[in-house]
């Protein structure tokens, strides 16, 4: 079966960067979309953004707009999330999820990963 495992989360600085991978296994690669969500403390789990099988179109959420950037290697079964100009608010743990078709709902996405936790701080 499909999984997924992302890493690459610490502590960073306010105005620092940070790249997070999500490694796929168990399944076609190719056929799945790729979505990011995250999940601050109290807070609601909300959608990130997200890239195509094609790794050609990509979808942000307006809080992370102009900050965060969606790529995918399908030579490696991999996404990654580069975070630029960090945070407070960006404190989450941060999960990568994959899914047949392109959407924002957690509840509609199948498989998931166990998360890493990004700590923004100074």
């Amino acid at each position: 079966q499909v999984h997924l495992v992302e890493s690459g989360g610490g502590l960073v600085q306010p105005g620092g960067s940070l790249t997070l991978s999500c490694a796929f296994s168990g399944g076609t690669f190719r056929d799945y979309h790729i979505h990011w969500f995250r999940q601050g403390p109290g807070k609601e789990r909300e959608f990130v953004g997200r890239v195509d099988v094609w790794g050609d179109y990509t979808s942000y959420a307006d809080s992370v707009k102009g900050r965060f950037t969606i790529s995918r290697d399908n030579a490696k079964n991999a996404v990654y999330l580069q975070m630029n100009s960090l945070k407070d608010e960006d404190t989450a743990q941060y999960y990568c999820a994959a899914a047949v078709r392109l959407v924002t709902q957690a509840v509609a996405i199948p498989y998931w990963g166990k998360g890493t936790l990004v700590t923004v701080s100074s």
